[in-house]
C-alpha cells in the first residue's frame, strides 16, 4: 500500500485491475516499528536469521555492553543480559532523570535497586550521540560519546530508543484549511484523534486510527489497543446506521508487567503489581 486517500488508498500494485482499492470508512493500525535488533534489516528469513546470529555471537563475544534506552525493553535486557553473563559489564544510559519515566516514580526505585543488586550501571538524564555509520561492535573496544560531555567505553551498543510511528500513508493528506492542525503531531509523530478515534480534522471524518499509531496519550499496548478497537467498531456501526458516532476512548493508568531478570522474584516497597 502506498497511500490512503479521503475515500480511497493507493496500492503499489494492480488488485483486481485496479491499484485503488475504495472504501465509505478505513481504520489505521500501522503502528509502529522498532530499532535493531528489534526490528529486522530486511524482510526475508534467511537475512533476518544471519542478522540475529551475527548479533547473538556479537553479545557474546562482548566483555562490556551498553544500552541506549531506560524502557521496557532496555530495563529487561539488562538484567537478562546480566544474569546470563555476569562477568560481563552492562550499562544503560537514559535520557531522562528515571527509567520507565511514565509509570510511578517507585517503579523507578525498585528497577535502580535490582541494577544494583546485579551490577549494572545506570546513567540517566544524558544521551548518547549516534555516529552517522553506526556504532563498530566488531569486538574492539570504542567510546560512546555522551551529550553531558563524557565518554564511556564499550565493545557492544544495542538500541532500545523506543518506537517510530508508521504514518507514511497519511503523509500526503492535507488539513482542511490553514488553520486546521495537521493530521500528524509533529511532536510525536502519531495521528491526531478525537475521543470517538475518529481523525481530529473533521474533513476526514470517516478515517479512524487505533493502536499504536494514534495519539491517545495511552501507553502503548494491547489492552488500550483493543478497547480503542471497541470504539471504533461502535462508531462505524453508528455511522453506517445514521446515527452520530458518540462512543469514546477513556485513558486508563499506566500499568506493565515487567521482568528484571530470568528468575522470577519478589521486590517488596509496598510497590509491587508489575510481576
Amino acid at each position: 500500500m502506498l497511500s490512503v486517500k479521503p475515500t480511497h488508498v493507493e496500492l503499489d500494485c494492480e488488485w483486481q485491475g485496479s491499484k485503488q482499492i475504495p472504501f465509505d470508512y478505513v481504520v489505521l493500525a500501522t503502528g509502529t516499528r522498532l530499532s535493531k535488533p528489534a526490528a529486522m534489516e530486511h524482510d526475508d528469513k534467511l537475512s533476518s536469521v544471519e542478522y540475529l546470529q551475527k548479533h547473538q555471537a556479537g553479545v557474546k563475544a562482548a566483555q562490556s555492553i551498553l544500552i541506549v534506552g531506560g524502557g521496557a525493553v532496555g530495563v529487561q535486557m539488562a538484567t537478562d543480559l546480566k544474569e546470563y553473563y555476569p562477568e560481563k559489564e552492562v550499562t544503560v544510559v537514559q535520557s531522562r532523570p528515571r527509567v520507565m519515566p511514565n509509570f510511578h516514580p517507585q517503579l523507578h526505585d525498585l528497577i535502580k535497586r535490582r541494577f544494583d543488586e546485579l551490577g549494572i550501571k545506570l546513567i540517566t538524564g544524558s544521551r548518547v550521540t549516534l555516529p552517522p555509520g553506526g556504532f563498530p561492535n566488531d569486538g574492539s573496544t570504542f567510546q560512546v560519546q555522551l551529550t553531558d560531555g563524557t565518554t564511556e567505553s564499550t565493545q557492544f551498543v544495542i538500541l532500545a530508543t523506543g518506537q517510530t510511528p508508521n504514518n507514511q500513508l497519511v503523509s500526503g493528506l492535507s488539513p482542511s484549511s490553514s488553520n486546521a492542525e495537521s493530521i500528524v503531531n509533529p511532536q510525536n509523530g502519531f495521528i491526531r484523534i478525537r475521543p470517538t478515534m475518529q481523525f481530529l480534522d473533521e474533513k476526514y471524518s470517516n478515517l479512524f486510527a487505533v493502536g499504536d499509531i494514534a495519539d491517545t496519550g495511552a501507553q502503548k499496548a494491547a489492552r488500550p489497543g483493543s478497547a480503542q478497537a471497541a470504539v471504533v467498531a461502535k462508531n462505524i456501526q453508528a455511522m453506517v446506521e445514521g446515527r452520530t458516532p458518540d462512543e469514546i476512548f477513556v485513558k486508563g493508568p499506566g500499568a506493565i508487567h515487567l521482568t528484571l531478570g530470568m528468575v522470577c522474584r519478589r521486590l517488596t516497597s509496598g510497590f509491587e503489581p508489575f510481576f
